[in-house]
């Protein structure tokens, strides 16, 4: 059958064609959007709203009514980033002929080019006495230079004449619309009113998670917050939608940005005579009134961390749902989807909850390597570990996201580091960095004396100036690079390294001594 219809597509004649019927849905009656991150913005790092690099699969469901033979069905409101060749559009009794991309947006520009060599209303108010005079004018150039008008009087450049005045079209030309248009042409066997899916793939957006952990006085567990941020990058909203996210990294071959075929809004450029240059009339025009001052955040918000300096434009925050993303497995990709349906706006940002769990079982342990120079002491990094199982109180996959860490033990929250966290499976041991720590520092000493030929003696003094003791790990070199001997404490192999694990008292320090053989290349 769908053949026979395309054969009578085929055969239609010119006149026909263009006596096609044109049927506009203007919005969808419903949509879902799911939201792949941008696979090379690294582990944790953060979005920019103008230079979204993720890209979402958007699902919109339409009810349509089609009529009986050819017809061009426009779907209006598709977003900005689409890739028109990924769409698929499923239910239209005919099915699909032929589909094009409307590229021309409805600007001041297009409206010029569209209107060249036509009959406008060119309508003027003189500031003194506030009267309005119209007349007729023909647009005689586009918009990419000074736009000249003739009027009866003559032929003149709009806006040279010292007075407010504006153009009034008395139509809209053909092939403008105010939003992003995806048309399909098709042969309907009869007239119907049909429920129409489009899919298609979009540019412009990304997501991020980013987590607020409370760490406890005695640093052996910790609050784990997290915020899931939905970024939408294009001009179009996704009112009352769907909202599911994917974490794990895709194997795309061609950025999304690159294939994705953005329509035009042509702008309009308006040229003059230098002001003052041309008649008495021309008067100053006055400066545009400063920018409000920005938004403050709730103290609440500043306590708990929730909402980020850096992350305050256009962020919606929707944290009084106590809901909280659900998990989904989709392959060996994870899916999270939002539990009720939400609005992602133009150019802006939503966050949601992601999860929250507390007395985390967790552990402080300071990070160094014996490369410094020698007999200088050098700080350490400081790190939080815990165990990302069921029995520990996690056991979920965790994506990978900013951290920024709070101190439980003091009734304001006070930040004491931040950090970044790569994407983490169920049972792996999560780790993250927070800082360095001036108190606990590592002196590396290559000594002299005899020893055989490719090797190096090495001692290590590392010291504690807390209160309390501390444990600390020191990678001694790469195992595939040398060979360790003689050491005076004890080390262990991790990660394939080379590693001395040790605790050191409070207000004491810890000393190793050991020989590196190194393996020739």
């Amino acid at each position: 059958m769908l053949g026979a219809l395309i054969a009578l597509a085929a055969l239609l004649s010119p006149a026909q064609a263009q006596t096609r019927p044109e049927i506009i849905s203007p919005r969808p009656d419903s949509v879902a959007v799911t939201i792949y991150r941008d696979p090379a913005r690294g582990d944790g790092g953060g979005m920019n709203l103008n230079f979204l690099n993720g890209f979402a699969v958007v699902t919109e469901t339409r009810r349509i009514t089609v009529p009986a033979g050819p017809a061009t069905i426009r779907f209006a409101g598709v977003a900005e980033g689409m890739v028109a060749v990924s769409s698929v559009v499923r239910g239209l009794p005919g099915g699909i002929i032929e589909q094009n991309r409307d590229k021309k947006l409805l600007s001041p520009g297009a409206l010029v080019d569209g209107t060249l060599g036509n009959r406008v209303t060119l309508r003027r108010t003189d500031p003194a006495t506030g009267a309005v005079s119209e007349r007729d004018a023909v647009i005689r150039s586009g918009s990419s230079g000074a736009l000249v008008v003739e009027t009866e009087s003559g032929i003149e450049a709009l806006q040279c004449s010292g007075l407010p005045e504006k153009v009034i079209y008395e139509k809209l030309p053909g092939g403008l619309f105010a939003t992003p248009v995806l048309s399909v042409d098709t042969v309907s066997p009869e007239a119907a009113t049909v429920e129409v899916t489009l899919t298609y793939l979009a540019a412009g957006f990304d997501w991020n998670a980013d987590y607020v952990v409370k760490l406890a006085d005695d640093g052996t567990s910790l609050d784990l917050f997290s915020w899931l941020t939905l970024a939408n990058g294009n001009a179009e909203s996704f009112a009352d939608s769907e909202l599911l996210v994917i974490a794990g990294t895709l194997n795309i071959r061609q950025p999304m940005q690159a294939i994705a075929d953005k329509p035009q809004a042509t702008p309009l450029y308006i040229r003059c005579w230098p002001r003052g240059s041309t008649a008495a009339g021309v008067f100053d025009i006055p400066p545009p009134p400063p920018p409000p001052p920005p938004m403050m955040m709730a103290p609440s918000a500043m306590r708990t961390g929730a909402v980020r300096a850096e992350a305050m434009e256009e962020v919606i925050v929707t944290g009084s749902r106590v809901t909280v993303a659900e998990l989904e497995a989709l392959g060996d990709l994870k899916l999270y989807r939002v539990p009720f349906r939400s609005t992602v706006a133009a150019k802006g940002q939503k966050q949601v909850k992601l999860l929250a769990k507390q007395n985390v079982p967790a552990r402080m342990v300071y990070r160094g390597n014996a490369n410094g120079s020698d007999e200088t002491p050098e700080p350490l990094e400081i790190e939080v570990r815990m165990d990302n199982k069921t029995a520990t109180g996690l056991g979920l996959p965790l994506p990978s996201g900013r951290i920024s860490v709070f101190d439980g033990a003091s009734d304001n929250g006070l930040l004491i580091g931040q950090g970044r966290m790569r994407d983490y499976a169920v049972g792996q041991e999560v780790k993250f960095t927070i800082g360095t720590s001036s108190a606990v520092r590592l002196a590396t000493t290559t000594l002299a004396g005899s020893g055989p030929e490719g090797s190096e003696n090495r001692k290590l003094v590392l010291t504690n100036a807390n209160p309390e003791p501390v444990t600390a790990e020191i990678d001694l070199a790469e195992i595939a690079e040398a060979d360790l001997r003689k050491a005076t404490a004890k080390v262990v192999r991790k990660d394939g390294k080379h590693v001395w694990q040790v605790t050191v008292p409070a207000n004491d320090s810890a000393t190793i001594s050991y020989q590196l053989r190194f393996v020739d290349g």
